[in-house]
């Protein structure tokens, strides 16, 4: 395995994490991988802020691939990206396990000093 490949999944995972970032935007996440695809309706009853918020929030997530939507009437129903979640599982486990790695470094130079 190149030691770059990781490196650009990290850099292609970044939008992911950055959308992440927002406590609103993870509550909309949450929702979702519970309840499904969502009106923007139903999802701004479950969040504390205005449809207005909510549909720039969306379009944040949308954009770093985390949802897609689709017209149903007049409304958009949102719905999850499980490629681009399961993308940032893979960032997450490649740093624990370089983290761990570090960790056992650490431990063996302690150990034997």
């Amino acid at each position: 395995m190149s030691t770059k490949r990781p490196e650009l999944r990290l850099k292609a995972s970044a939008p992911i994490f950055a959308a992440l970032g927002d406590e609103t935007r993870l509550r909309l996440v949450i929702f979702l991988s519970a309840a499904g695809p969502s009106s923007t309706a139903a999802l701004t009853a479950n969040v504390d802020v205005t449809r207005q918020a909510v549909a720039k929030h969306l379009r944040v997530m949308k954009e770093a691939g985390l949802v897609s939507s689709a017209y149903q009437g007049r409304d958009s129903v949102w719905q999850i990206e499980s490629s681009q979640l399961e993308e940032a599982q893979r960032c997450i486990e490649l740093l624990t396990s370089r983290w761990d790695a570090a960790i056992d470094r650490l431990r063996t130079l302690v150990e034997e000093g």
